[in-house]
């Protein structure tokens, strides 16, 4: 019985490289870009192996702060906060209200972030994000535990009157850490904050604003709260501000708020902070939050003398 034999087509010649116009590190930027996105854990394990992180700063190092205040002319008080690639700006409106009945003597402080999807792929268009809107409520938190403007210093008239402050950031570029910044761009803004000479008539029961007099400062406390927040990695490794690549990859999220004289105003974690380290060939667990809060204390002392001074 015959056989058939079958002709083994060649295979066609491998097609050039479509990076040969590329230089040899622009050829190693965009392979190592594209090994960052397929395998972002394995990325960064590979930079704190060798002791330094993606970006080229060390574990505890922090990223640089710029702010710029009255940057908005239309608002009370503005300000605008670069921490590394993040940026925030936040701008404060004054209204005037009733108060609450319980609360005769008090105002109101609103604070607000919006994180729109023009600041990063990772939100979308539409109503505020459960990140935001916890962001938001732990900003608000930390304003009121801090007691940087005491309520009741924006009271016009006990029962009739008093000031709201919205105090609304939006974030135009993030990368990572919204919350140390939006917190810094909200003090730096009431810092900035103005408002015209009000008062009550009683004959007309309506509260005049004076556009001859001076507008004057709100009364904020000496104390300024500075956030500084860190994460663990692998319950090995804690990174000082981290960034959006980092932030998803972290097992565990710390907060430090510390106002003048170090004082702890709030700490807040999510996850454990023990990390397992090895001594003397053994693996032991310590806890990172003294740890963390020390860098913080130096952290706190350098923003303050570089932003508020």
């Amino acid at each position: 019985m015959a056989t058939v034999t079958t002709p083994i087509t060649p295979l066609p010649p491998a097609p050039t490289s479509k990076l040969n116009h590329l230089s040899q590190d622009e050829q190693d930027a965009l392979k190592a870009a594209v090994f960052q996105r397929l395998h972002p854990r394995a990325y960064l394990e590979k930079f704190l192996a060798e002791d330094v992180r993606p970006d080229g700063r060390s574990f505890d190092g922090f990223r640089d702060v710029s702010v710029n205040v009255g940057s908005i002319s239309t608002a009370d008080g503005s300000a605008l906060v670069r921490m590394g690639n993040t940026t925030v700006v936040c701008g404060v409106k004054a209204e005037i209200a009733e108060p609450e009945l319980d609360k005769e003597e008090e105002g109101f402080l609103v604070p607000n972030l919006d994180l729109p999807a023009m600041c990063s792929p990772k939100f979308k268009s539409g109503p505020p994000s459960e990140e935001a809107q916890v962001l938001s409520d732990r900003l608000n938190q930390a304003l009121l535990a801090s007691n940087l403007l005491p309520l009741k210093t924006l009271c016009i008239e006990k029962g009739k009157a008093v000031w709201v402050l919205y105090v609304d950031a939006t974030c135009i570029n993030y990368d990572g850490n919204a919350f140390d910044a939006t917190l810094l761009a909200m003090v730096a803004a009431l810092r900035n904050t103005t408002l015209p000479k009000a008062t009550y008539n009683p004959e007309i029961d309506q509260t005049l604003c004076s556009r001859k007099t001076p507008r004057v400062p709100l009364k904020l406390s000496p104390s300024l709260p500075i956030s500084m927040s860190f994460g663990i990695f692998d319950s090995k490794f804690v990174l000082a501000d981290p960034t959006s690549f980092e932030e998803p990859l972290l097992d565990t999220t710390i907060s430090i708020i510390l106002g003048d004289s170090n004082q702890i105003v709030s700490v807040s974690q999510f996850g454990s902070t023990m990390l397992t380290v090895e001594e003397d060939g053994q693996d032991t667990r310590r806890d990172a939050l003294a740890e963390c809060i020390e860098v913080a204390k130096a952290r706190r002392a350098e923003v303050a003398n570089e932003i508020f001074t």
